[in-house]
């Protein structure tokens, strides 16, 4: 039915249900638009889990690998003493000479730019061997895992250098840590 508006001029009615259908679509259009975002919010979160999670099981076997380590009567303990730049450093060495080892050093001081500590192994009266760089945090605590050294007699002494960040293949900075079998 048409109503008369101003002016005796008739207007269509609204239908309750247009009213209805348009406020329908209206929330149908914003709730596909929070869905959207909420939907990417959880893919970011799942990639940073996803992330975390692969972290976490990096360091797991990390850790099994050490414990395998301690747990094999072939593995031998060095400790390093701190020599002239820091003579309150030390570190342990766990050494097996077909598994690799794990230093772990603390008392050394943070590393200037560009500088990193670097390992050496040392068989006999041989040259010294590129085992590891590693960077210490600023109470002086750091770590490397050293894969198994092929030197052409048994590893028997470890050494630690102040060298450029990415390591060196023969020693060339002040020697800040020293231990032998």
């Amino acid at each position: 039915m048409a109503r008369m508006g101003a002016g005796g001029r008739s207007r269509p009615r609204r239908s309750t249900w247009t009213l209805v259908l348009s406020g329908a679509m209206a929330a149908g259009i914003a709730a596909i638009a929070v869905g959207l975002v909420v939907s990417a919010a959880y893919d970011r979160r799942l990639t940073r889990l996803a992330q975390e999670a692969a972290a976490l099981r990096q360091e797991a076997e990390r850790q099994q690998s050490v414990v395998a380590l301690l747990r094999d009567p072939a593995t031998r303990v060095v400790a390093l003493s701190g020599l002239g730049p820091a003579p309150g450093a030390k570190a342990k060495m766990l050494w097996h000479a077909t598994a690799g080892g794990l230093l772990v050093a603390q008392g050394l001081p943070p590393a200037p730019e560009g500088k990193a500590y670097e390992l050496w192994a040392i068989a006999g009266a041989g040259a010294p061997q590129p085992a590891g760089v590693f960077t210490v945090d600023a109470k002086g605590v750091g770590s490397v895992r050293v894969a198994p050294i092929q030197a052409a007699g048994a590893v028997d002494t470890f050494a630690v250098t102040l060298e450029p960040a990415g390591g060196v293949p023969a020693p060339t900075g002040a020697m800040y840590l020293a231990g032998k079998l």
